[in-house]
């Protein structure tokens, strides 16, 4: 086990012996813990090996939430901006519900902190301004 693996192991202990998966339950509670670096790690785990398969771009677009994020916490706007824009593109291929979320939810999320980035002309981090984001966990 590499040492990512075993942090990651870590991370998704708490979510074990849930009806979905520990990997995915695990990405929620990083995100709303603010850890988006390991959210995106957490998740990158269970999307690398069903790549080009139903829930590929599903879980890249939250994938790529996450990413964005982590630019937002080392002050790379930009680089944000153009994640929160292909996650949206990703998560819209999706049905409103699904795998226990509401799709729409994160997709108002992600226009939301687009927007924010406008009104700031890409000058200011939103993050410095407002609260983080926070995700409804999955329903079971």
């Amino acid at each position: 086990m590499s040492h990512k693996s075993a942090k990651i192991a870590e991370l998704i202990a708490s979510q074990q012996g849930q009806a979905r998966n520990a990997h995915y339950l695990g990405f929620f509670e990083c995100f709303n813990q603010g850890l988006y670096y390991e959210a995106h790690d957490v998740l990158e785990e269970l999307w690398l090996p069903c790549r080009k398969g139903p829930l590929d771009f599903f879980y890249k677009g939250l994938i790529q939430l996450a990413g964005a994020f982590v630019h937002f916490q080392k002050k790379r706007l930009r680089p944000a901006g153009a994640l929160l824009r292909l996650a949206s593109n990703n998560l819209k291929q999706y049905p409103d519900q699904h795998e226990g979320i509401v799709v729409s939810e994160i997709e108002a999320l992600i226009q939301v902190w687009l927007a924010r980035l406008d009104e700031r002309k890409g000058e200011e981090n939103p993050l410095a301004v407002f609260p983080p984001p926070r995700l409804r966990k999955p329903a079971n």
